[in-house]
C-alpha cells in the first residue's frame, strides 16, 4: 500500500501535468487526446496473455502491471479505461487503424516500431530470455550458445523475440506463434527446444507451471525499453503520457506496482 506521503506527492504531480490539457486540444493537433476527452474513455489495445505484463484471470477479467498502469494513466485523464485485446502480431495495425488509442502489451521501443508509432516511457526495463525444459540450454550465457542449427525456437509472431532468433540465432529454426499459450505448450510437448521471450514472462510461466521442469536464464541476454505506443499522429497525447509516466516514477508509484506484479507471485493463484 502507498504511503499518504506518496499519494499527496502523487496528487501535485497530477495537478502540474493536469495543466498540458486544462483546455481542449484543438483536433487538428491532437485528434486522439480531443476524441479521448470527449468520448471520456481511454481505449487500450493489449494480448490479455501476457503475464505478468497482462492476461486474464479465472473470471475473465484482465489483471497485470500494465492494467494497474492504464487504469492510473485513465484516472490522471479523468476518464475510464477501456481495454481491447488483440492478438499481440496485430496490435500497431489496430493502433494505426484507430481501433485504440494506445497499446500497453509488453511491447519493446524498437526503430521499426518507432517508424510506425511513438512511444512514451519506458516505464520498465526487460531483456530476453528463454524458457526450456533442457538443463543445459537454461545453463547458457550468451546467444551464440544457442545458435545451433539443431534447435528449434517459439516466438510470438511480429515481436522483438521472432526479430531476435532472426538476427541473432539465424541458424535455430523460427517457429511463430500467435500467443505465449501456444508456444509453452509446444515447449511441453516438445515440439520445439525453447521459447523466446522477454525475461519476466519466462520467470513467471516457470512458477505457473511447477512440476513440469521449465528453467530460464540467470541472466538476459539483452536489455529492453519497454513502453506505451501511441498514434504518430497525436504527438500532444505522447507527451502528456511521457509527463504522467515520469511523476508515477517520481512519485514511488510505478516501484508499487512493479513490486505487485513482479515480486509478489500471490496473484498467479488468479490464473486459469
Amino acid at each position: 500500500m502507498f504511503t499518504m506521503k506518496r499519494s499527496v506527492l502523487l496528487f501535485v504531480a497530477v495537478l502540474l501535468t493536469a495543466g498540458l490539457v486544462s483546455g481542449r486540444a484543438q483536433a487538428a493537433d491532437a485528434p486522439v487526446l480531443e476524441r479521448i476527452v470527449q468520448s471520456g474513455e481511454l481505449r487500450v489495445g493489449l494480448s490479455g496473455d501476457q503475464p505478468p505484463y497482462n492476461a486474464t484471470d479465472r473470471d475473465g477479467h484482465l489483471i497485470g502491471l500494465e492494467v494497474d498502469l492504464a487504469n492510473l494513466l485513465a484516472g490522471a485523464l479523468r476518464v475510464e479505461a477501456k481495454f481491447v485485446t488483440r492478438p499481440f502480431p496485430r496490435l500497431l495495425d489496430a493502433l494505426e487503424a484507430g481501433e485504440v488509442d494506445i497499446v500497453m502489451s509488453g511491447m519493446a521501443i524498437t526503430a521499426p516500431r518507432s517508424l510506425k508509432a511513438t512511444f512514451a516511457g519506458p516505464y520498465m526495463l526487460s531483456g530476453k530470455s528463454i524458457l526450456t525444459t533442457s538443463k543445459t540450454l537454461a545453463a547458457v550465457r550468451s546467444a551464440g550458445e544457442i545458435n545451433r542449427a539443431n534447435l528449434k525456437l517459439a516466438a510470438l509472431g511480429n515481436s522483438t523475440s521472432e526479430e531476435f532468433i532472426k538476427k541473432v540465432l539465424p541458424e535455430a529454426t523460427l517457429v511463430a506463434v500467435d500467443n505465449y499459450t501456444t508456444a509453452v505448450n509446444k515447449v511441453l510437448a516438445d515440439e520445439v527446444d525453447a521459447m523466446v521471450a522477454d525475461m519476466p514472462i519466462c520467470v513467471i510461466t516457470a512458477m505457473r507451471h511447477p512440476g513440469k521442469g521449465l528453467a530460464t536464464l540467470a541472466e538476459p541476454l539483452t536489455i529492453e525499453p519497454v513502453g506505451i505506443a501511441v498514434p504518430a499522429s497525436d504527438p500532444q497525447l505522447q507527451n502528456l503520457i511521457d509527463n504522467y509516466v515520469d511523476a508515477f516514477e517520481a512519485t514511488g508509484v510505478l516501484d508499487g506496482v512493479r513490486a505487485k506484479w513482479l515480486e509478489d507471485d500471490a496473484w498467479l493463484a488468479a490464473l486459469p
